[in-house]
């Protein structure tokens, strides 16, 4: 497929799980993608080299989204590596489980470092190429945890709804200059973000709890991912966008008995 054909993207936290499918749909889709990655180089590096055995072209870029003088840097990096940039992807996020009562402030507020602010740093570095250009697609993976509630999961929820009123607040300012800004929320899927809450049963009791009876695999949401990056989504921003099995359509609070 050609969709994206000459297109650039910028994919943070893209060296493994849901960020590692994303770039790869990308540039199956024909963009050249920039593999953001904090730590692990080996696992971008092995990213770009499957994107270039496939025909493609991408670049593995490190920094932490969560400093902004390092998201601005990535976001020009991308620019100059690739020669553009049209579609920004905040991916990277890390999760700190936790009961409220004990959870110690440095935690939660790492988790908001990482999550919402590398979202809005990103978001931030990359607003003038595209207001200047009067194009653009920025789209943030939330998560359904930022609309309902689950036990031990307060700071990752919390900085996931920041996510969600940021991206329709962020969609408003930009809609005059034609660019376009929306979010993904996965349900479930079984990445190494997820581990803790998979590990008592391998995930039987959460899985039962799904409509659809089974959990996402990070393809299946980089799909969305692609298709809303792309020109069938022209008329598409500010939208929070599940997929989840119909997980959010039953979810209630707690956890699984």
């Amino acid at each position: 497929m050609t969709k994206l054909a000459g297109q650039v993207a910028l994919v943070t936290g893209a060296s493994r799980g849901i960020g590692r499918a994303i770039a790869l749909a990308l540039a199956d889709d024909g963009a050249h993608v920039a593999v953001n990655y904090r730590s692990r180089a080996d696992e971008a590096q092995a990213v770009v080299e499957e994107i270039e055995k496939a025909g493609g072209k991408a670049v593995a870029l490190a920094a932490d989204v969560a400093d902004p003088e390092q998201a601005g840097t990535l976001v020009e990096r991308a620019r100059a590596e690739l020669g553009g940039l049209h579609i920004l992807v905040n991916n990277a996020g890390i999760t700190r489980d936790g009961l409220i009562y004990t959870m110690a402030p440095a935690d939660w507020l790492e988790v908001m470092r990482v999550n919402f602010g590398g979202v809005f740093n990103c978001t931030q570095a990359v607003m003038g190429h595209f207001m200047a250009e009067r194009a653009g697609a920025i789209i943030n993976i939330s998560s359904v945890m930022g609309e309902r509630a689950w036990t031990g999961e307060s700071a990752y929820a919390a900085s996931k709804g920041a996510i969600n009123a940021f991206t329709r607040n962020c969609a408003l300012e930009l809609a005059r200059f034609k660019v376009r800004v929306n979010a993904v929320l996965p349900g479930f899927v079984p990445t190494d973000l997820v581990g803790g809450l998979l590990a008592r049963d391998g995930g039987k009791a959460i899985k039962r709890r799904i409509p659809l009876r089974e959990f996402a695999t990070p393809e299946q949401v980089a799909r969305v991912v692609a298709f809303v990056a792309g020109p069938d989504a022209e008329y598409m921003t500010g939208e929070l966008l599940r997929v989840d099995g119909g997980a959010a359509a039953v979810l209630g609070t707690g956890r699984p008995d």
